[in-house]
């Protein structure tokens, strides 16, 4: 039998939770080095990361510097930015990694999949065809072929 693994899998299963820890991720990520952080780009109010727990390779997030929970809480200037930095977060992914298409979304609210409910932030993630396959679904694993340091050299050329 073959043996897949998923070492990073245990650092999120550890990591604290929300009523374990008080200080939020995305507001802790931006005092790091960029590369600690795998920060690919900052912006005047948000910044654009490489997700620690992809779904898949070159899967990236867009969150404000400000600690908001929701959109709407955004002001005139950081809406402005926070779209900018979507659309160049899918610009970064085509001259990189050219995928087939994109899921961009946010989850607001822990009904709603937040898993930091109290900091905004926008999933872009590259999607290929024929990426999916059973071990999502079934095995509830996923298969990632690039090492996240790795992606995020690749990325940050892009920037």
């Amino acid at each position: 039998m073959d043996i897949l693994n998923s070492y990073w899998r245990m650092e999120y299963i550890k990591s604290p939770t929300k009523s374990e820890g008080n200080n939020c991720l995305f507001s802790e990520l931006p005092k790091l080095e960029d590369k600690d952080a795998l920060i690919i780009y900052r912006s005047q109010t948000s910044y654009l990361v490489l997700n620690k727990y992809p779904y898949n390779p070159g899967h990236l997030l867009v969150v404000p510097y400000r600690e908001v929970a929701d959109i709407s809480n955004l002001n005139e200037e950081e809406k402005s930015d926070f779209m900018n930095m979507i659309i160049k977060s899918k610009e970064i992914l085509k001259k990189a990694i050219n995928p087939d298409g994109y899921n961009i979304g946010m989850n607001l609210g822990t009904q709603a999949g937040a898993g930091i409910p109290n900091h905004l932030h926008c999933h872009i993630v590259p999607r290929w065809n024929g990426d999916t396959n059973f071990m999502p679904v079934v095995g509830k694993t996923r298969v990632l072929p690039e090492a996240l340091e790795v992606t995020w050299k690749s990325l940050r050329k892009f920037v």
